[in-house]
């Protein structure tokens, strides 16, 4: 029996009846839909123990309302592959972004990063930012392009000792793909979960707008909401001060990412693409200008 039979019939234990459906992603990851159960064969890279911990927090009675909750808190293994079985939600939609729901996931954001961990149970260390080095690490190619994104990467500064912001609960990597509806927004997909400075969940976004692919208006709608939200991740005063290093880190990453997904389809870089790449060479400028 292959992976996606075995998921079908993981799904069918936890009462999803009908065709099972799969969901597409650009990773090793195999996310299946059958009726009102979805169940999700996590990447290969994955390790089971940080895996555990993040299931059980997800299902703990503090993020009740936050993130969604796992139908079984236990991880399961099929085959080689670590599996965990959801409820299934309705996604955000792709072909309406006047309707995308930036407000709602900077409150989640917030209130996500505003539970004390002493009543979580323990959870590994968030893993965004060593997703920026394993983007860069697994990207193809010697030619220009690669080359300013590695110099990018190579120039980052380290970051600075959080003042405020550190030893909080952090979703890893979010993005609008991170939500669903089931009764209200949730935050879904905790293989980044952990503790960390919760900066780097802005971090996306506050990338997207730095490089002219999110407008000014959503962007403030969103900061906005995070902020009246009580969102402690960013602290008084500009913002910036502590999103400028995680949205250049995120610059680099999604422009590693965008080169590794071209040369696997065998294209050119479409046009946001090439925005993320001009983004890395500002990045590079600035650098340079201030030192």
């Amino acid at each position: 029996m292959d992976l996606q039979e075995e998921l079908a019939r993981v799904a069918a234990a936890y009462g999803g009846q009908g065709s099972p459906v799969l969901h597409p992603t650009r990773t090793d990851v195999v996310v299946m839909r059958r009726g009102e159960v979805v169940v999700k064969a996590h990447s290969a890279r994955d390790e089971e123990r940080p895996l555990r911990l993040r299931l059980r927090a997800a299902a703990a009675a503090s993020l009740t309302g936050v993130l969604l909750a796992p139908l079984d808190p236990e991880v399961q293994v099929v085959g080689d592959r670590l599996v965990t079985v959801w409820p299934a939600g309705r996604p955000v939609a792709h072909d309406a972004p006047e309707t995308a729901p930036w407000e709602e996931g900077a409150r989640l954001l917030a209130r996500l990063h505003a539970v004390p961990l002493t009543i979580l149970p323990p959870l590994p260390p968030a893993a965004g930012p060593a997703r920026v080095a394993r983007a860069v690490a697994r990207m193809p190619g010697d030619g220009p392009v690669q080359g300013l994104i590695r110099r990018t990467f190579a120039e980052l500064p380290e970051p600075a000792p959080p003042s405020h912001a550190t030893g909080l609960p952090a979703h890893g990597d979010w993005h609008l793909g991170q939500l669903v509806h089931r009764g209200q927004w949730l935050l879904i997909d905790i293989d980044d979960l952990g503790t960390g400075d919760p900066a780097w969940d802005l971090a996306r976004p506050a990338a997207w707008f730095a490089a002219g692919l999110l407008e000014p208006a959503v962007w403030e709608r969103f900061l906005g909401a995070y902020l009246a939200s009580g969102g402690p991740a960013l602290g008084p005063g500009d913002p910036w001060e502590r999103l400028d290093l995680p949205a250049r880190a995120l610059t680099v990453q999604l422009a590693a990412v965008a080169v590794a997904n071209a040369d696997r389809d065998g294209r050119e870089l479409d046009e946001v693409e090439h925005s993320l790449i001009e983004a890395c060479g500002r990045i590079v400028g600035l650098h340079h200008r201030l030192t």
